[in-house]
């Protein structure tokens, strides 16, 4: 396998041992496909930040672990990607650590393990409990920034939250929604990924304090574990609709979007108006196709700089304090894509 990387730096970027990384370089037996992948995927990030280090400047090797589906890691990667060749001289070496479901056991272990391995800063996507933000605190107190993105810790003493204000984002969902049926009964079906999650429990806080207080004729149907997977949304969106025959509507604040679209074709009912978050490929072609009505989006491009720049202040490279905002929730319909998603 062809490179001009040390062995060693191929390993740090795979997750991997030196020798698990030699064994996949000089072709031996034994090694699993699966391993072999991340060691090419690796080689090629290198070969992409190689590509833009021709300028000195100072170096961070970052973290960025997620739970989340595969269709929002591949928008974060690229958000990361693209934002990196914006600090130059200053250069971001981000390693990955992702998948679709993740025990916090194991993310726990994770986190420890880069902890003793060391990283200039860690940017978290995970479950807000506590063996988590414990986690977290021992990165902190051992002197490795933590920025939490989407979906906050506040219970633990992470350096900066990178997102959008989700209370505001599920308020926003409500109005579009409650205006649409301007006072008529109907029942909304409210999807989230997982209640682990504070950023969907904040999204859902919101929308059901507005639609309480503005639009009290609108009941909602709650469903939650599916992990934002099509299969398993899919499923509870199914039951949902055959236990509720009042559901005309959808927030979906956990995604499985096609699926929960699919549930409502197979049953022959009609969505009146579904909003959803991101703007993610599955999303993108929903919303143009008319079957998504709106999406909320806010720019993971601003998260990740607000990431970059809390590390940067941790690490002394900036004058003063990193300063975090909160990332604007647009209101998206399909006559004004950002020039991003088309």
């Amino acid at each position: 396998m062809a490179h001009e990387f040390l062995v060693k730096d191929i390993a740090f970027q795979a997750g991997l041992s030196v020798a698990t990384v030699d064994r996949v370089l000089n072709g031996r037996t034994g090694v699993r496909r699966q391993t072999e992948l991340r060691v090419r995927a690796a080689i090629r990030e290198l070969e992409k930040q190689q590509a833009g280090v021709e300028i000195q400047g100072r170096k961070f090797s970052i973290d960025i672990v997620m739970e989340a589906p595969d269709r929002f890691t591949d928008t974060v990667r690229d958000a990361f990607e693209s934002e990196s060749t914006t600090f130059l001289p200053t250069v971001f070496r981000s390693r990955f650590h992702v998948a679709e479901s993740m025990r916090p056991q194991d993310i726990v272990q994770l986190l420890d393990r880069i902890r003793l391995r060391g990283t200039d800063g860690l940017v978290l996507k995970a479950p807000d409990v506590p063996d988590i933000s414990a986690a977290v605190t021992r990165l902190e107190q051992s002197g490795i920034p933590v920025v939490t993105l989407v979906t906050d810790l506040p219970n633990a003493p992470r350096t900066a939250y990178a997102g959008a204000d989700n209370r505001a984002a599920g308020e926003t969902a409500a109005y579009l929604i409650g205006e649409r049926f301007a006072g008529t009964p109907a029942t909304v079906l409210a999807t989230l990924s997982s209640s682990r999650f504070r950023g969907e429990e904040e999204r859902e806080i919101g929308f059901r304090r507005t639609l309480r207080d503005r639009y009290p004729a609108i009941g909602i149907v709650e469903i939650s574990e599916g992990l934002g997977r099509d299969d398993a949304t899919g499923a509870l969106a199914t039951d949902a609709l055959s236990s509720h025959p009042g559901i005309n509507a959808v927030y979906s604040i956990g995604g499985g979007n096609r699926a929960v679209l699919a549930a409502f074709t197979a049953a022959g009912r009609a969505c009146s108006i579904f909003v959803a978050h991101d703007l993610d490929t599955d999303n993108l072609a929903l919303l143009r196709k008319g079957q998504i009505h709106f999406i909320l989006h806010h720019d993971l491009k601003a998260d990740v700089r607000t990431a970059f720049r809390a590390i940067m202040s941790r690490r002394g490279a900036l004058a003063g304090p990193g300063a975090a905002r909160l990332s604007a929730v647009e209101v998206i319909t399909p006559y004004n894509i950002p020039p991003s998603g088309r």
